[in-house]
């Protein structure tokens, strides 16, 4: 089971000036062959698979809690893109289509995120390695966070949106703790010594501006453990000096606390959450109000002193 808590992962900045065509692009890291959702199926479905678990446990704790931390990065690339929307969905003034890489985020996603990929190609089930081979199933994951890594550092290049390059430094490093777990497992497994081919592909991840935070934290040595009780296992693989610091891996016994979503404003426009959305809100209270619950909502989400309505329209104006 998936314990889920309502934070997200890192600390997105606010929307800004809308960028549908970066958005697209974005995409790519979510329902690409590389993307997370690829990533967080592949662990979770070999997970599910996994025969024999109890006398390969440290194996199995490895993939089924790697999967438990994909899921929040799936969540994480959707609330940028949705990011990178806002603003772009207001009445009377959509995009133009011809400059819109992906018409579908508005008119099926209510400017949002879908499971495509940066072409508007659906998430594809074939995209899932799960072979029950536990050697090739682990060499697999090593060459898709490979992938993966490939993928987000041409992203960055690509897209220069402040949600985009914050998104891109996060999931390099913490995709790279993913890539290092793989490559130690094989080694552990069999002998072979994968971290020779680190960092693959060949651009140092501490070269990157929107690392180092993250770096100087000491997120790239961690494995966090996504479960109160489970995974106990961990640190019987995930072990050892990094391949490309020479720094010792650890292994946290605690999820990270995560961050308050931002609370992204109506896109009345593209009917997100509705054309009147202040009638949703209005039926909302009430049902709080008849529930015995507070007149105010109880969820937490961040808020810096200005809403994110004036902030995407003081961008967009």
């Amino acid at each position: 089971m998936i314990l889920r808590i309502d934070r997200i992962q890192m600390e997105l900045p606010p929307p800004s000036t809308p960028d549908p065509a970066g958005a697209a692009v974005v995409q790519e890291l979510f329902g690409g062959r590389f993307g997370e959702m690829s990533t967080f199926l592949n662990y979770t479905i070999q997970s599910f698979n996994f025969r024999g678990r109890q006398k390969a446990r440290p194996f199995y704790d490895l993939v089924a809690n790697i999967a438990a931390e994909e899921f929040g990065h799936i969540e994480l690339v959707a609330a940028t893109i949705n990011t990178m929307l806002t603003g772009a969905g207001e009445p009377g003034d959509l995009p133009d289509p011809e400059k819109v890489l992906n018409p579908q985020q508005f008119i099926a996603g209510g400017a949002g995120t879908l499971p495509q990929d940066s072409n508007g190609n659906p998430w594809n089930g074939d995209y899932v390695t799960s072979t029950g081979d536990l050697v090739e199933d682990l060499t697999h994951n090593f060459f898709l966070e490979t992938g993966a890594r490939n993928n987000k550092l041409k992203v960055y290049e690509m897209v220069d949106h402040p949600a985009a390059r914050a998104l891109t430094g996060y999931l390099l490093v913490r995709g790279g703790v993913h890539q290092v777990a793989y490559a130690r497992a094989v080694e552990q497994l069999t002998g072979a010594d994968l971290s020779k081919l680190f960092p693959a592909p060949r651009i140092p991840t501490d070269k990157i501006p929107e690392c180092r935070p993250h770096i100087e934290r000491g997120d790239h040595l961690r494995l966090y453990r996504f479960s109160p009780s489970d995974y106990l296992e961990l640190a019987a693989v995930f072990n050892g000096p990094h391949p490309e610091t020479g720094e010792p891996l650890e292994v946290r016994d605690d999820a990270p606390e995560g961050f308050p979503p931002l609370d992204l404003p109506p896109q009345e426009g593209v009917f997100a959450p509705d054309y009147a959305p202040e009638e949703i809100a209005e039926i909302a209270r009430k049902l709080r109000q008849r529930a015995g619950l507070s007149d105010e909502p109880t969820g937490v989400v961040a808020d810096d002193g200005q809403s994110v309505v004036d902030k995407v329209k003081d961008a967009v104006t």
